[in-house]
C-alpha cells in the first residue's frame, strides 16, 4: 500500500483549527512531521488545541479570520517561529443563519462572505507575499458540497462556498506555477459547527450516504494531507468532493 511521504521540515498555517475539521487537518499534518500554526477566535480553546497537538511543533495565534491585522500577524508569527509557510489551509468559516434566502439579513450575508471568502483571499495574499511567491507551496480551501448544489436553509453559506470554489480556480491560475491551489468540498462532518444538520437524528442523516455514515474530521484531514503532499504535485485548481457518496444522490441536505 502506498503511504504519504514524511514531510518533516514543512510548515502549515491552518485557520479555524482549534476544533472540528481544522483540528483534524492539523492532526494529520503534525502526524506526518509538519510544523503547524493554527488560528481561532477563542484563545483558551486555541491553547488547549496547541497542547493536545504538541506544543513543540505547534503554535496558536488567536484572532478573527476576517481581520486583516490578524491575518498579517498570523503569517508573521508563523515566519518568526518556523522560518517558512509552505502550506495554507483556509478552513475558518461561519454560518450564523438558518432559513430561506428571501428573508436573509444582508448584514448577516456580508458577515458570511467576509469570514468564508474574503478572509481566505486575505490569508492567501499574506502567505504569497511572505514566502510562497519565491519558494512555492500549496493552498487548500475548505469549501462544501453546499457550494455545488442548492442547499435548503443554508443558502448564504452555500453561495459563499461556491465563491470559495471559484476563488480556488482563480488563485490556482494566478499563483501557478509556484503554488498549487485546490479545494475540498465535504458533506456533513460530525463537528459542533454542523451539529444542527444531524444532532438527534444521526442515523436518519447517515442513511442518505452510500457509505453509511457521516464524515469525521480525520476524513478531511487525510484529504488535506494528500493535497499538500508531493503525490499531488500535478494537481491544481481542483475541488475534491469528500462526501461518503452523498453527491451521488440528487440534491444536498
Amino acid at each position: 500500500m502506498t503511504t504519504l511521504p514524511e514531510l518533516s521540515g514543512k510548515v502549515a498555517l491552518i485557520t479555524g483549527a482549534s476544533r472540528g475539521i481544522g483540528y483534524g487537518i492539523a492532526e494529520a499534518l503534525v502526524a506526518r512531521g509538519d510544523r503547524v500554526c493554527i488560528t481561532g477566535r477563542n484563545e483558551d480553546a486555541l491553547k488547549e488545541a496547541v497542547e493536545a497537538l504538541g506544543s513543540e511543533r505547534v503554535i496558536g495565534v488567536a484572532g478573527k479570520a476576517h481581520d486583516e491585522a490578524h491575518q498579517a500577524v498570523a503569517v508573521e508569527r508563523t515566519m518568526e517561529a518556523f522560518g517558512r509557510v509552505d502550506y495554507l489551509v483556509n478552513n475558518a468559516g461561519t454560518n450564523p443563519v438558518f432559513g430561506p434566502i428571501a428573508e436573509l439579513d444582508l448584514n448577516v450575508a456580508r458577515k458570511v462572505f467576509e469570514t468564508n471568502v474574503v478572509s481566505a483571499l486575505g490569508f492567501a495574499q499574506q502567505t504569497w507575499k511572505a514566502w510562497q511567491s519565491e519558494n512555492g507551496g500549496a493552498i487548500v480551501n475548505i469549501a462544501s458540497v453546499a457550494g455545488l448544489a442548492p442547499s435548503p436553509f443554508i443558502g448564504a453559506y452555500g453561495i459563499s462556498k461556491a465563491a470559495m470554489i471559484n476563488l480556488t480556480v482563480q488563485l490556482a491560475h494566478e499563483f501557478a506555477p509556484k503554488v498549487r491551489v485546490n479545494a475540498i468540498a465535504p458533506a456533513v462532518v460530525k463537528t459542533k459547527f454542523a451539529a444542527a444538520l444531524y444532532e438527534g437524528r444521526e442515523a436518519e442523516a447517515a442513511a442518505g450516504y452510500p457509505l453509511g455514515r457521516l464524515g469525521l474530521p480525520s476524513d478531511i484531514g487525510g484529504a488535506a494531507a494528500f493535497l499538500t503532499s508531493q503525490q499531488a504535485d500535478w494537481v491544481t485548481g481542483q475541488t475534491l468532493v469528500v462526501d461518503g457518496g452523498k453527491f451521488l444522490n440528487a440534491g444536498v441536505e
